[in-house]
Order: structure tokens, then sequence, then C-alpha cells
């Protein structure tokens, strides 16, 4: 089956431009002009969405905190957008988007950008089935964590951190580490939009926040006795 993206830009020209060349790629598409008719269109089968972020109606950061909360949908979604300043970005990621490109933009870094996302996508896949730790249950073959049987609504991004110290709790990942392991492609990445995502994954784990902890100078865990200690 063929890799489908979703292309939401309401730009006309823009969006054909995007559709014809990301066509030509070799990917299936599928193009809305806005948000509202995106919702429509996106089905299990998106393995990936680009996303304008001023749109009428719905805007791109409103549609991507949707269909993670509501949707409880974790395809990866890149920002297309003319705003690029350091809270632009961290505003993006904090809605659950997993890489941002600025316009103006050439079609090859677009399809660069494109490729890097899906390649960490099935990366993130060949793990282990599933984690525990203690109430929180982490499946990595569904990309999906449950606390107390209820599934948290993580983004992308958010999961695949999450699962990046789950798979080696106790250890100490640096901000440069993670953003090595996750962001490599991504040339936005700050220090701070890890602390957001971090801030963002323990607000969503409730009673269990402190299982990511931190040391000064060193970094980012989880810690394996944390439940035991509940």
């Amino acid at each position: 089956m063929m890799t489908q993206i979703l292309i939401i830009e309401d730009e006309a020209d823009i969006r054909e431009i995007l559709g014809f060349n990301i066509e030509d790629a070799g990917y299936k598409v599928l193009l809305a002009e806005s948000a509202e008719q995106g919702l429509e269109m996106l089905t299990s089968d998106v393995s990936l969405i680009l996303l304008d972020v001023m749109l009428p109606g719905m805007s791109g950061y409103q549609f991507a905190k949707k269909i993670r909360t509501d949707l409880h949908n974790t395809a990866p979604v890149i920002f297309l957008t003319a705003r690029n300043t350091e809270n632009d970005v961290l505003t993006g990621f904090s809605a659950g988007g997993d890489d941002y490109i600025a316009k103006p933009f050439s079609i090859n870094e677009v399809l660069a950008r494109i490729k890097a996302v899906l390649r960490r996508t099935a990366d993130s896949s060949s793990q282990p089935d599933t984690i525990e730790f203690g109430e929180l249950r982490i499946d990595f073959r569904n990309e999906t964590a449950t606390f107390s049987g209820s599934q948290l609504p993580l983004s992308r991004r958010e999961f695949d951190l999450l699962a990046l110290l789950a798979r080696q709790p106790d250890t100490y990942f640096s901000r440069a580490t993670i953003i090595s392991e996750l962001w490599r492609d991504a040339p936005y990445v700050l220090d701070r939009t890890i602390d957001v995502h971090i801030a963002r994954i323990r607000a969503k784990l409730g009673d269990y926040h402190d299982l990511i902890k931190n040391k000064t100078g060193f970094g980012y865990y989880i810690d394996s006795d944390y439940a035991s200690k509940e």
C-alpha cells in the first residue's frame, strides 16, 4: 500500500505544487483546503499530515490539538508556516507537531523532511511490544500509552520521547542527546523544546508525573523504582 500523506493548505497554488511533487515522489496524496475538510479526510491510513498553520476557520494548531486529544490520532504532523520565531516553533511542538518547515521552502526540503519523519516513525516501531511501570503501560507496537487502562492523548513526538526514556530506564538523556535521537533532521529545535515536551508528558501522566525525573547537568530519565514507591 502506498504511503498516504494528507496536505492541508488553503493557498491553492501551494497546495497543488505540494500535491504534484509529493505524489511524483511516490506517495498517495490527499488534498484539503481547510482544517475542517482535513478532519473529514483523515483516516487511520494517513501516515503523515502536512499542515499549514494559518488556515481559515480552525487553525493548524487547533487541528493538531484536536486530533491528538479528541481523536487520539498519532500520525506525525509537519507544520508549514511563514511564522518561524522561537515562540511559534514551540507552540507548534506543544500542539503535537513533529517538525516545522518555514515558508518559503523548497520542494526538496519538504521531501527530505517527510522521508526523515517517516523513517523515525518506522524506526520507533521495531521495539519490544510493551513495557510497564506500575499503572503505566507503553505499547510500542500500537504506539500508545495507557494509565490505569485509559489511553493517554500523546502526540507522536511525545510518545517517541516517552518511549526513548522507557527503553532505557535509569539512564540519563541530555537535551542534546534527545534532540539528536528524535529531531536530528529538524533545524528549529531548541533545548526549551525538550522541556516543553517533558512538561506536557508529565501533565498527562497525572499521579505518575514524577516518574520522569531530571538531574541538573545530566538530563532526564525514568525512575524504574518510582512505581514501587507509590
